[in-house]
């Protein structure tokens, strides 16, 4: 734990990237929020909108999901007390402060972190067509969106994306419900029962042999093709970063609701996956505008896979992939097996995350291994990076600590069983 970084240009820092070697790098860029904040392409208000709108859908979404009662899709937020005992036996030392666990492996339809950012984006371009085609407008019950003559207006136009696989559900679920025809591109390191449960829903799904990079670009070709199509961009999306950023906003009530107070006095810090890095830089984004400075966040990547590290040590952002530091982009990790950081993303956080740190793949099994013995909660093997965080910052007083779980609900039984074997297995050969 002692591969600490505080300088982008330190040639031992980027000597251990790649060699893929854990690292913490804390952001020699950071500034205060309130000093930036309107120099960033995107605004308080502009998450203000994005609220509301998924207020006026929440008639729908209860309507066609009766699953979400209130039809507002969210995650509860767990103390794992159990979790934070073990971790403090396995790396001998003390945690200071309470350990949550934010259940994003819980929101319902996806079941995963890209609930909130991808049914966004395709709840918004629906709404666009239907008021621009007159057949809706903002002061109307949104439930009548359900009605067949809707969905087969809807069934005129095509939503694409390209994904590792959390995405691709996110976008494929809500976009078949709707009516959209829907056409996933997915990587070689997508899960196979992920592409099976797309199928089932009526999603086409584009197989390619190369990595995120390659169907994410592909995908972005195909769409151009047709006028009708539109392309959710991962790498680019406004609308994908503030439906992440909705998520960060709301932490404010419910950590109230837990009597957790955060302030200068008592900091949150706040761990969170990171792939392409539009999920995890549009929660900071959002848990910076109602926590400002009082709130820490750092992303977590597989030492195979640290794209968004990557692209601010260097600062050259979305121009340079893990392949320029001789990394091969292969983890366990699927949902962060990406080589190109976001363009959006990287020009946002570069100024705002607190820091990143590597995970390497066995570790990943580890804390899976020990959350389902300690606390009974499976999440996939990804979700799991950011585990290492309060052993980090195991020493700060009056914290609170957050580790964002980006998903799992969905994984089919036997992969579950599979996971903690593998787990067993790993923690044998040591």
């Amino acid at each position: 734990m002692n591969n600490v970084f505080k300088s982008r240009e330190d040639p031992i820092l980027i000597s251990k990237i790649k060699s893929s070697e854990e690292v913490l790098w804390i952001n020699d860029n950071k500034k205060e929020f309130n000093e930036i904040l309107d120099d960033l392409p995107i605004s308080y208000e502009d998450v203000i909108d994005a609220e509301a709108r998924l207020q006026r859908f929440a008639p729908y979404i209860r309507k066609e999901f009766p699953e979400v009662r209130n039809g507002i899709i969210e995650s509860p937020i767990y103390e794992i007390n159990n979790m934070k005992k073990r971790l403090e036996c396995d790396y001998s030392r003390k945690i200071k402060g309470k350990l949550f666990l934010k259940r994003d492996d819980l929101l319902p339809i996806a079941g995963s972190i890209k609930a909130r950012g991808g049914i966004y984006e395709v709840l918004k371009h629906a709404e666009k067509l239907a008021i621009e085609n007159s057949m809706l407008s903002i002061e109307d019950d949104y439930s009548v969106l359900s009605e067949e003559r809707y969905k087969k207006f809807f069934s005129n136009y095509t939503v694409q994306v390209g994904s590792t696989g959390n995405l691709a559900l996110s976008i494929g679920i809500i976009s078949a419900k709707i009516g959209f025809r829907v056409i996933v591109h997915m990587s070689q390191d997508a899960k196979q029962w992920k592409k099976e449960l797309l199928r089932s829903k009526g999603v086409e799904v584009v197989e390619y042999d190369g990595d995120f990079s390659v169907a994410i670009e592909e995908g972005r070709k195909r769409s151009k093709e047709d006028p009708n199509s539109y392309f959710v961009d991962d790498e680019n999306s406004k609308d994908l970063f503030l439906g992440y950023a909705v998520g960060g906003i709301r932490i404010k009530q419910q950590l109230s609701q837990l009597n957790v107070r955060v302030d200068e006095d008592h900091p949150l810090y706040v761990y969170l996956p990171c792939g392409v890095g539009g999920s995890p830089g549009g929660i900071t984004f959002g848990l910076k505008l109602v926590y400002g400075d009082n709130v820490h966040c750092f992303f977590a990547e597989p030492t195979h896979s640290p794209a968004m590290l990557v692209a601010l040590v260097t600062g050259l952002f979305d121009k340079i992939s893990v392949t320029d530091f001789g990394l091969d982009n292969k983890t366990e990790a699927d949902g962060l097996a990406v080589g190109r950081a976001s363009s959006l993303a990287t020009r946002m956080m570069d100024r705002v995350v607190d820091g990143i740190f590597t995970v390497e793949d066995k570790r990943l099994y580890t804390f899976l291994k020990t959350s389902v013995d300690e606390e009974n909660i499976y999440l996939e093997p990804s979700a799991f990076a950011g585990f290492l965080g309060p052993i980090y910052f195991s020493e700060i007083d009056n914290v609170s600590h957050m580790c964002w779980a980006t998903g799992g609900s969905l994984v089919p039984t036997y992969e579950k069983k599979r996971d903690y074997e593998k787990a067993l297995s790993l923690l044998k050969s040591q």
